[in-house]
């Protein structure tokens, strides 16, 4: 079994971490090269750069701030928001990024998706899932673009499903219901995408206490757990998210 990863995560809105519940009421949290070069130091994964307010702003990714990070990091940097083009990917990746994150873009331009997958490597591709729940999904759980604003009428699912047959490397879905809530991730979301992709899924929305990280890895299959406030607010360190998830019996990097 790959070690699980344990990704925090920088939610970026004019060039400040920051985060919020369901996707707004967004507080700030830190200066974002201080936070990544902590969060590398303490034996964090990967980070996970995410401008939450790039696409509905209807601009690029802060690449300015994104190459500070990168630069004072020695760990997989995931960079999403904004990503709309193959040139967004190859500008993100020459700035340090590891992999580049798409969400909106992905569902209105498969096709980039696509060329990406086949300019880029798999690897370097990670579709994110914006969802919430849904009464007429299949799945009951329905895509939402633009930072969480627009529902597309899309079973999460089947998106995912539709993302991986195209090549990309791993899917990040994250349920607006669930959003800093602190009361667990959607396991049913995350372990029904697990399942119809067989991609690596990284767990992302709701993290709150040591068990949840247990339960998004033996129920909910992901392969990877992404949480911001439970770290950037000092409730848990990485270290100890990672020695509860040994002492579990679950492989992780120490």
């Amino acid at each position: 079994m790959d070690a699980v990863r344990v990704i925090p995560c920088l939610d970026m809105k004019d060039g400040r971490v920051v985060k919020g519940v369901h996707f707004v009421e967004l507080r700030d949290a830190a200066d974002p090269v201080e936070a990544a070069q902590a969060y590398s130091e303490g034996g964090a994964d990967e980070i996970a750069f995410l401008d939450i307010t790039a696409t509905v702003e209807k601009r690029r990714t802060m690449f300015d701030v994104l190459e500070k990070v990168a630069a004072a990091v020695d760990i997989p940097l995931t960079v999403g928001g904004g990503i709309k083009s193959c040139d967004d990917i190859e500008q993100a990746l020459a700035s340090g990024a590891s992999c580049v994150s798409i969400s909106s873009a992905a569902f209105r331009d498969p096709d980039m998706v696509k060329e990406a997958v086949a300019r880029f490597g798999s690897d370097k591709i990670v579709i994110a899932v914006d969802a919430d729940a849904s009464d007429t999904c299949p799945s009951g759980r329905e895509v939402y673009i633009d930072g969480g604003r627009t529902p597309t009428g899309k079973d999460a699912v089947e998106f995912a499903r539709e993302m991986a047959g195209l090549g990309v490397g791993q899917i990040l879905p994250t349920s607006k219901a669930t959003d800093g809530t602190k009361e667990g991730y959607d396991l049913q979301l995350t372990r029904a995408i697990a399942d119809a992709t067989g991609l690596p899924v990284i767990a992302s929305g709701g993290a709150g206490t040591l068990e949840h990280f247990y339960e998004a890895v033996t129920e909910g299959g992901a392969g990877a757990v992404l949480a911001a406030s439970v770290f950037h607010f000092g409730t848990f360190t990485i270290r100890q998210v990672k020695e509860y998830l040994r002492d579990k019996g679950v492989a992780v990097s120490l």
